[in-house]
């Protein structure tokens, strides 16, 4: 108990220690409280947040800081305008499509089993084949008019949707424009001294902050590269699968193997069991590769320092914690919370080696 004691009166005896967590724990109750609220303020801060890595580059490459951040918003806005126009159009009605489509492809399957269970009496029984079918069909039963009942919310509250189109690219505009007047004044309600703090946040901000915008990049490349290729190949729901195909890259080692199952099954629908099937699987398999081996190492090399389980152990927590928001930035939050501990040790080891000397 006094080992405890000791270490706690230790700990919170540094103002500079106190600080970084009450500001920690101030900004989780924030979002906690208040997330749903100010939605579209955190979502514009994200933004402009990402936005801000290629500004910084166009200025290090010479160009003046109004060209440069007119330059990247203005990117943005013609990237936003293409996937509102382009994308979310036809991924809907895919969407749709492929959900009414879902319990012929699952009878597809089924019925290949069955005739499996027929060569290969020993391998599986029937009675197994119909059970697990059974079993997928309550889930897609479930699945599908949840997603139809979310389709159909988005369109009845479609004056939200338009406030919100608006309202995002707005605040973005002046997070961007007005980034220094605003951190300066964020700044008036924190002590002079706060050294802990500062290093966090310069650490977040170079690590985290490449790394996400990073995952962006890798996210649109792949989904781009995916949807040229599932249309050369002719496969249906080319741009549903190319976006599902992109977005596998944002859970490290699980997203590419469960992605995998909705390319081939849409492939065994359209073609049977044939070259073309494979062909498409191959080429899925290839896409992932080259994005595992060459793309994601060139776009991230060594921002991101951590060990597969605790890459792994952050999904799990802040995709329970904050959803799809929560698993694309679990590996920027574990790499806060890692910079948190390390500059937690270091000032710790600063202050023991500042005691033994004195």
């Amino acid at each position: 108990m006094n080992m405890v004691s000791d270490w706690f009166k230790r700990t919170f005896s540094d103002a500079q220690v106190v600080l970084l967590i009450a500001v920690l724990l101030g900004l989780i109750i924030l979002v906690s409280i208040f997330g749903n609220m100010v939605a579209p303020a955190i979502g514009a801060l994200v933004i402009a947040f990402l936005l801000d890595g290629p500004i910084d580059w166009l200025k290090r490459k010479g160009a003046r800081p109004m060209i440069a951040f007119l330059s990247v918003f203005i990117g943005f806005i013609l990237v936003s305008l293409i996937v509102l126009l382009a994308v979310i159009p036809p991924l809907v009605g895919q969407i749709i499509q492929f959900i009414n489509d879902t319990p012929a492809m699952v009878g597809s399957v089924q019925k290949a089993l069955l005739s499996m269970q027929d060569q290969f009496p020993d391998l599986i029984s029937e009675d197994q084949v119909r059970t697990w079918f059974a079993s997928l069909g309550n889930e897609v039963a479930n699945i599908g008019p949840q997603i139809l009942q979310y389709c159909s919310a988005g369109v009845s509250n479609a004056i939200t949707t338009a406030v919100y189109t608006v309202l995002v690219p707005v605040m973005v505009f002046f997070f961007l424009k007005d980034k220094r007047q605003i951190l300066d004044w964020i700044a008036e309600f924190l002590p002079k001294d706060r050294s802990l703090l500062d290093q966090v946040g310069h650490e977040v901000v170079e690590r985290a902050g490449d790394y996400a915008r990073g995952k962006v990049y890798e996210i649109l490349i792949v989904g781009l590269v995916s949807f040229v290729v599932y249309q050369a190949i002719n496969i249906p729901y080319a741009t549903l699968l190319a976006v599902a195909t992109g977005l596998s890259v944002v859970i490290p080692y699980f997203g590419a193997a469960v992605v995998t199952l909705p390319v081939a099954l849409v492939a065994y629908f359209h073609w049977g069991a044939t070259g073309e099937t494979l062909g498409a699987v191959v080429a899925y398999l290839i896409i992932q590769a080259l994005d595992g081996n060459l793309l994601a190492p060139l776009l991230f090399s060594e921002v991101v320092k951590l060990h597969p389980n605790a890459i792994i152990l952050a999904i799990l927590v802040f995709g329970g914690l904050w959803g799809l928001w929560g698993v694309f930035f679990a590996i920027p939050l574990a790499t806060v919370a890692n910079a948190v501990i390390r500059a937690w040790q270091q000032r710790t080891a600063a202050q023991k080696t500042a005691t033994t000397e004195a």
